[in-house]
């Protein structure tokens, strides 16, 4: 790694110190103001804090490799995620098998460390369609993430992980899922431009049943790397930003409450949908 520093812009106010976990940086005076100097980069992780949290924007790390800023507005939605290191290639599904509204310590710190590790988002996921639309939207604002871990426990009934590796695998059919038993895993709210380009960045890594914390900063950490690590029968390493411009869109909320359709109002709307796009997809 190799850190840019602008030293005009440079306050030395000292907070890349404070949150650097390599402990890289130093205060340092030269030509007559204090400037945080690198002391070591061999050490450097290029875990992006300092990058990311530097008030004057004076920070830059050299990975490399391609990486691109995130457009202003992101993440697009809102939702029960962490936002972390922009320029990490990973994001964290954490599936939620407790009744709505409530999150269980367990699932917490599973987000929360997820973060703590490098991930660049973290949160929940608890069903297989307003919920898969929220991280469609969100990864795809964000060229730099190329892993979706999905982990924790499956949500009984509702099946919202079987249903995301089931939409990277295979797609859509008639915008439901292909391939899934989850309850009606349509995603009618986002562009099926979205959704491929989503199935075309990210490459599922099923950990779904592990709620083990080392077991999540391994693949994480493996995730960082510049040469292929083997894990779990993946071979990981951070391939750099997705080469397109970021695709930044809201969801539409055309369909907030896919439970209480009945099944002739459901088939109505996907028959609309098909009529609209002129085919599958």
């Amino acid at each position: 790694m190799k850190i840019l520093l602008t030293e005009d812009r440079c306050s030395g106010c000292g907070i890349c110190l404070d949150i650097c976990p390599q402990k890289v940086y130093e205060i340092k005076a030269v030509r007559g103001r204090k400037l945080a100097i690198p002391k070591g980069e061999a050490q450097c992780s290029g875990c992006g804090a300092c990058e990311v949290q530097c008030p004057q924007g004076a920070i830059a790390i050299d990975r490399g490799m391609y990486k691109v800023r995130p457009p202003d507005d992101y993440p697009p939605e809102e939702g029960h995620f962490l936002r972390g290191n922009d320029y990490s290639p990973v994001a964290v599904a954490v599936l939620l098998n407790s009744p709505y509204g409530e999150v269980p310590s367990e699932v917490e710190k599973m987000v929360g460390y997820s973060i703590e590790c490098g991930a660049a988002l973290a949160g929940t996921l608890q069903t297989a369609n307003m919920g898969i639309e929220k991280i469609v939207v969100n990864i795809v604002a964000n060229p730099n993430i190329r892993y979706l871990v999905i982990c924790g426990r499956e949500v009984e009934g509702h099946l919202p992980g079987e249903a995301l590796k089931a939409l990277i695998e295979h797609g859509l059919d008639k915008r439901g899922i292909r391939g899934t038993k989850a309850y009606r895993p349509y995603l009618l709210n986002i562009p099926i431009e979205a959704i491929e380009r989503f199935r075309k960045q990210i490459k599922a890594i099923d950990l779904m049943e592990t709620v083990d914390l080392d077991t999540i900063r391994r693949v994480i950490s493996a995730c960082y790397q510049e040469a292929p690590i083997s894990f779990g029968g993946y071979e990981l390493y951070d391939v750099g930003a997705y080469p397109e411009r970021p695709m930044s869109l809201k969801i539409g909320w055309r369909i907030t409450r896919l439970d209480i359709l009945s099944e002739e109002e459901l088939d109505y709307l996907l028959n609309e949908e098909m009529r609209h796009q002129g085919g599958g997809s």
